[in-house]
């Protein structure tokens, strides 16, 4: 009489170590099973294999032969029959990026239940980071697609993360999440630490006064052209000496190295737009290996400030159109944009990028960003993007470069 063919699925977990699928497997082919899918992944040493597969055989014989291999390889192994043959994966429609220093268990619950409570399934969960912050990345399935999907889903998640000390991002799922090739980012409190401005202003002991405007600027409360001209003018007659003072006691925010290093290694196209001054970034963006790069330029005569700016003010409209003619230089479509900023005059630029990123943000630039990173380390945009630390450092391991630096909590 003909065997009936037999559907089972394979499961196997232990402890993981060399050999542990070759075993498996050769106890399969004795019995002609065909592979209908196989799936693996390890958790901190412990080795979970599916393989689902079509027996012509005995069930009851394969069941029997698996149990000796994996007494043999000190392994766990259930044999399930009546597997529904389809494999075919649902492709994701959104991923979901959670950052924490730490990701605690309620912050988690809270973000699970905001997607459930959206009627869209968790299909996979994986580790980004330990370090700077702890990332996790979701991959989710969504009833339905299109804006109100995506917004519903978005502002659901942002709403239970409120208040739990975690940084949420939320992206397309799909190709979508793998096609960003060209970012661009703001300069001062974003690609560096403190305002350029602010520390010219010091030498002309109008720190505060300047500071003052800025911070109103940033909060959309004036405009920003009008700002800058305000701002720039109390640099009237400083020597064009302090231009280059300044320009070497900048520091990098925390992270913006290896993040440019790593985007520039995935084939991204990097650059910075700036309401800041060409005679202080220009140094930075050749330091950095960018490739684009836009801001005002101080006039300067006869060795002096004079308190203007020339050519075209960049201000929060001119950001979005330089991000545009970016793109375009670069091939590169809008959707496939990535923009990171932290004022309210980034936020064309950020309402227009595929992904818009606020950083260490006022109020007005999260209202309409894709995601807020709250934490002070620029490289937490990688995992955003779906890179991992492991990634990371193992590419600079090549070059020598790996190295964590101390944090203080």
């Amino acid at each position: 009489m003909e065997a009936t063919e037999s559907t089972l699925l394979v499961t196997v977990t232990g402890p993981d170590k060399p050999g542990v699928s070759s075993a498996v497997f050769a106890a399969l082919t004795g019995h002609g099973v065909s592979l209908l899918d196989v799936e693996q992944v390890v958790i901190r040493g412990q080795l979970i294999l599916g393989v689902l597969v079509v027996s012509p055989d005995d069930p009851q014989r394969l069941r029997a032969e698996l149990a000796r291999t994996a007494d043999e390889i000190d392994m766990t192994v259930q044999v399930s029959a009546g597997v529904d043959r389809v494999t075919g994966h649902t492709v994701p429609t959104h991923a979901v990026v959670v950052l924490g220093r730490p990701v605690t268990a309620a912050a988690f619950t809270a973000i699970a239940g905001a997607i459930a409570g959206c009627g869209a399934n968790i299909d996979s969960i994986r580790g980004l980071a330990d370090y700077p912050v702890t990332g996790l990345e979701l991959q989710v399935t969504a009833q339905g697609s299109g804006p109100q999907v995506d917004a519903d889903l978005r502002a659901a998640i942002a709403q239970a993360a409120l208040g739990q000390g975690v940084d949420v991002a939320v992206d397309e799922g799909g190709l979508a999440r793998r096609s960003k090739r060209l970012i661009c980012f703001d300069v001062d409190s974003t690609l560096i630490q403190g305002e350029v401005i602010e520390m010219l202003a010091a030498h002309a002991g109008k720190e505060d006064e300047v500071r003052a405007v800025t911070e109103s600027a940033m909060r959309g409360e004036i405009d920003f052209a009008e700002s800058l001209h305000r701002r720039v003018e109390v640099l009237a007659g400083l020597p064009a000496t302090v231009v280059d003072e300044v320009a070497a006691k900048i520091l990098l925010s925390p992270g913006a190295r290896t993040t440019v290093r790593t985007l520039r290694r995935l084939g991204f196209q990097c650059g910075v737009v700036s309401g800041g001054f060409t005679q202080v970034i220009a140094p930075l963006a050749k330091d950095l290996g960018l490739d684009f790069m836009e801001a005002n330029t101080l006039e300067i005569v006869d060795g002096r400030l004079t308190g203007k700016v020339v050519g075209t003010v960049v201000d929060r409209a001119e950001k979005a159109r330089a991000l545009a003619r970016f793109a375009d230089q670069a091939g590169v479509a809008m959707s496939q944009t990535v923009a990171v900023g932290d004022g309210a005059n980034d936020i064309d630029m950020l309402a227009a990028a595929g992904m818009g990123i606020a950083f260490n943000a006022k109020p007005a630039l999260k209202e309409v960003a894709d995601a807020a990173l709250n934490y002070p380390f620029l490289d937490a945009v990688l995992f955003i993007l779906g890179v991992t630390r492991e990634e990371v450092e193992a590419a600079d391991a090549v070059d020598g470069l790996v190295r964590r630096v101390p944090i203080d909590d």
